[in-house]
């Protein structure tokens, strides 16, 4: 990616982080940025590249240096003001002082029995079904992917914008959009939604 292109990458993207400040709760980031073992070898660059008062969810899926990675991203996140929080850990959260813990849909019932012990608890959610459900869990936000087409092996059909906005006027909590946010189209849900991104990250504030 040229510089060019990725200076313009940077202003879109900030001006759709300024976007959703102006919504969300004051605890909660206007930008996740999701770590990957693949797509983002090096979290920790990145994690200095990100503008104060965004987020980095830590996603170390086992990986044998993750209490050393999570220690290097917890002291950025302190030196920063960036908020950070754990895949699927408390133990792990707790031991870095992460501000919180990211759980998989599946794992919300677990997350109930952590719910007070962090000033965060984020959860994924596919369905209106399962946002509805970390609603009444106390969850503070849910991750809703995929919105837009995204990279992701995983990633399902695209619900698109629209039917993202329904759902975000349908419920009492915070939503993020996440699958395909990126500089082009972030601008389209930061109205009303948090931003949850991985390539988008990379492409505005990578190297």
């Amino acid at each position: 990616m040229g510089l060019k292109h990725q200076a313009a990458s940077n202003r879109k993207l900030r001006a759709a982080i300024r976007q959703a400040i102006a919504h969300l709760p004051e605890h909660l980031p206007p930008l996740f940025f999701l770590t990957d073992p693949e797509r983002t070898p090096d979290p920790v660059a990145v994690a200095t590249r990100l503008p104060a008062g965004c987020g980095v969810i830590y996603r170390h899926f086992g990986a044998p240096d993750r209490a050393e990675i999570a220690l290097a991203l917890a002291d950025i996140a302190a030196e920063r003001g960036l908020c950070l929080l754990i895949g699927a850990d408390p133990e792990l959260a707790q031991a870095v002082g992460a501000h919180g813990v990211h759980w998989p849909e599946a794992q919300l019932g677990e997350a109930r029995h952590w719910r007070g012990t962090f000033a965060i608890n984020t959860v994924s959610a596919h369905s209106r079904r399962a946002i509805l459900r970390a609603q009444q869990a106390g969850m503070d936000a849910a991750l809703v992917s995929p919105v837009f087409a995204s990279k992701s092996a995983s990633a399902g059909m695209p619900i698109g914008a629209a039917r993202f906005r329904e759902l975000a006027q349908e419920v009492d909590m915070p939503l993020y959009a996440l699958g395909g946010i990126n500089a082009d189209t972030a601008a389209s849900v930061a109205e009303y939604a948090g931003l949850a991104a991985i390539e988008g990250v990379l492409a505005a504030f990578g190297s």
